[in-house]
């Protein structure tokens, strides 16, 4: 083939654009996140996205290890997320969570870029803890209970309070039952903060309650969840994790992000047989959910494909318009 030809010039001067971690957090809107995020629960709803099955195992070094991958064949979308949780990571002064997101080109296979996935899946399970309280909580709900501290605490309770400005009161559950000072700054002047000193009674006169721990087992007992209850479930991302005690999601309505993935790696892999409800097909308007005040509400989280997909687009998006991240030649 001539040196002249399209073809081989295409080819030989491709580029691989990498986004790290800066400059991921510098474009991380929450609106973009928030209409990302929900563009993928309903591609996901409408089957035009795909979910492919996900890999989640536990390693000979301590950590888990997974990938998460789909496509969304009408946009050119494809790509995967390879991550997991390496408990070592923190006396190394490091983040215990690591992620790194690849948008491919479906057509060649080529690799587009390569994005530095930890902000990305921060912000993306955030928002959609966020939605799912739009959705299910209690419109007239005032007090949250939160179990963590960690990022993912954070970001689940600043989605919170961004979307249900309704939420005033906050009661912290730390695994060391210590107070800490960092969590509570970050959201001085937005809420009424404080620890739990009795996680029980903390649950128990909270109006929802966000989970975000690695999933070491239930948190608190199946009793003090009182009726009109919502409760975002963040941690069971893995076969044997959990944070709900056993009879809670007996007596809920819950809904998921994949049926499917909840029932291998959510809380519902607890309760197989229970029916469960996808967040996409609530948006979508396939399913209705007629929420009464009495209800227990559950959202199960293990995070889609696509949610890291569609955060990814934009940012590569925004990246080839701004002319920010690091461009390497690749050529094919």
């Amino acid at each position: 083939m001539s040196a002249n030809c399209p073809e081989t010039r295409n080819t030989s001067s491709a580029h691989l654009l990498l986004l790290d971690g800066a400059t991921v957090e510098a474009a991380l809107q929450p609106e973009d996140v928030l209409a990302a995020v929900r563009e993928a629960f309903v591609l996901h709803s409408q089957r035009e996205g795909r979910v492919f099955p996900v890999i989640r195992e536990k390693l000979a070094t301590g950590g888990v290890f997974g990938i998460k991958a789909g496509d969304v064949g009408s946009q050119n979308l494809l790509g995967f997320k390879a991550a997991g949780f390496w408990p070592g990571n923190r006396e190394k002064g490091g983040d215990t969570h690591q992620a790194t997101i690849m948008l491919i080109d479906p057509a060649t296979g080529r690799p587009l870029c390569i994005l530095d996935g930890n902000a990305i899946t921060t912000a993306r399970t955030g928002a959609a803890g966020g939605i799912g309280l739009q959705h299910l909580a209690r419109p007239d709900s005032t007090r949250v209970c939160v179990f963590g501290t960690g990022v993912q605490a954070r970001i689940q309770l600043r989605f919170a309070l961004r979307l249900m400005p309704t939420l005033r009161e906050v009661r912290y559950v730390t695994s060391n039952g210590l107070r800490n000072n960092g969590f509570e700054a970050a959201f001085q002047g937005q809420c009424s903060i404080s620890l739990a000193t009795d996680r029980n009674d903390a649950v128990a006169n909270s109006d929802v309650v966000i989970t975000a721990t690695p999933g070491g087992g239930a948190l608190f007992d199946a009793q003090a969840v009182q009726p009109g209850t919502h409760l975002t479930c963040v941690g069971t991302d893995t076969g044997g994790k959990r944070e709900l005690p056993p009879g809670v999601l007996e007596r809920a309505r819950i809904v998921v992000d994949d049926r499917e993935q909840a029932r291998r790696i959510g809380e519902c892999q607890w309760a197989h047989d229970l029916p469960c409800t996808e967040i996409g097909d609530l948006l979508t308007g396939k399913a209705m959910i007629d929420r009464q005040p009495d209800d227990i509400t559950v959202f199960d989280m293990t995070g889609l494909a696509l949610q890291d997909l569609t955060v990814a687009r934009f940012l590569h998006e925004n990246a080839l318009t701004n002319g920010t991240g690091t461009r390497l030649a690749w050529p094919w």
